[in-house]
């Protein structure tokens, strides 16, 4: 394995580790409920307060550390992660296994921004897309595997050995990123200023709008998938589960494909991703009350989240070049929001109109999303034709 890719390999596996850490609680809710005696809605807390606190240290934990050699904020985020996890394993206060989610959580933003700006740096600029679609498989592998492999260590031996097993990987990962990974200090070290005037074009604010309305698109209907499958398509707990599966399984495959994509033909790909995704929430309400469709949806769905999360950190990431690491911490901080909007919007729509309609949020949300995307692209074509 060459270096370039021994690189990409670890911190494909660092981004498992870490969202690993933050969605397998999801499955093992039911679990810490029972172990803490409090409710399940107020055990979900530990999901909705580590992406609230990502949204709002998104954008200036990665700023803070852009000055600081990245192998060091890296590892200082994974030891974090680690410390955090053995608190959550022999903590019996509800409190402290709060808090010991919340700090974690307000470092996260920095081991991704790192992550993504080193996989694109480590290529030709062309093949950045590529390098990055590769890390996002282990964000896609961390909410796959986390929530079903928790689950399973929480009903065989109890919800501590699952909190155990986010620790040895998130350590594996800190050993091997302290071990394998060469320093690697901050070259040309941007002012907080210059970063923040990146804030002063309308080009990235038309960006930030797009996106976090194309996650609310895939998020607000995403999140009732389970409930979906339930009362819409009347499937068994055994279904539901394969078809999670399914989904997670078909979204790795959408980061691959997203890679090529936006290698080849970049806002081709971003302003047909609205209409893909249209189409399919169309039939999905249409033909939802059927198995065999419904597993075929699920599929398409899948591979086209995949490849939506790509285009959320492209589209960001391309409007602001000059300042890589609080871009990226732009795009987490948004797809947080995103993602905290379309749930909120499609508990509404549920609650209000039935949960057949919860794929309105998505539809609505494309509509809009595709506005913004248009907007940008025809702000930026004076400034490409100038330049020719």
């Amino acid at each position: 394995m060459s270096k370039r890719n021994l690189l990409i390999f670890i911190l494909t596996i660092g981004a498992f580790g870490i969202i690993n850490t933050e969605m397998g609680v999801i499955g093992i809710l039911p679990y810490i409920a029972d172990y803490f005696h409090i409710s399940v809605s107020k055990a979900g807390w530990l999901v909705s307060l580590f992406a609230l606190t990502v949204s709002i240290s998104g954008p200036t934990m990665p700023l803070f550390f852009s000055g600081i050699n990245r192998k060091k904020a890296m590892l200082l985020v994974l030891g974090i992660f680690v410390l955090g996890n053995i608190a959550s394993i022999f903590t019996s206060n509800y409190a402290i296994a709060i808090i010991a989610r919340v700090v974690p959580a307000i470092f996260q933003p920095i081991y991704f921004s790192a992550a993504f700006t080193m996989a694109a740096s480590s290529v030709r600029k062309e093949e950045a897309p590529k390098a990055v679609s590769k890390v996002f498989i282990g964000v896609s592998a961390g909410m796959v595997l986390g929530v079903p492999i928790a689950s399973f260590l929480a009903s065989a031996v109890s919800f501590q050995i699952s909190m155990a097993f986010f620790a040895i990987v998130n350590a594996i990962v800190f050993l091997a990123t302290l071990v394998i990974l060469p320093s690697m200090p901050v070259k040309e070290r941007l002012s907080y200023g210059a970063q923040l005037s990146v804030l002063k074009k309308p080009m990235t604010w038309l960006s930030i709008a797009a996106v976090i309305l194309l996650n609310s698109a895939v998020f607000g209907v995403y999140s009732y998938l389970a409930e979906y499958l339930k009362t819409v398509t009347n499937t068994s707990g055994k279904t539901i589960s394969i078809m999670l599966v399914i989904f997670g399984g078909a979204n790795i495959i959408g980061n691959i494909v997203a890679g090529k994509l936006l290698t080849k033909d970049a806002i081709k790909t971003v302003v047909s991703f609205p209409f893909a995704l249209g189409v399919v929430y169309i039939i999905l309400f249409l033909f939802g009350q059927f198995t065999l469709p419904m597993a075929i949806i699920t599929l398409v769905w899948g591979v086209l989240a995949g490849i939506g999360s790509n285009i959320n950190q492209y589209w960001i990431t391309s409007a602001a070049p000059e300042a890589p690491d609080f871009a990226n911490g732009l795009f987490l901080s948004s797809v947080n929001l995103g993602t905290t909007m379309g749930t909120a919007v499609g508990g509404i729509f549920i609650s209000e109109l039935g949960t057949p309609y919860v794929v309105l949020v998505g539809v609505l949300s494309l509509a809009l999303g595709l506005v913004f995307i248009l907007l940008r692209n025809h702000m930026h074509r004076p400034a490409k034709q100038l330049s020719k």
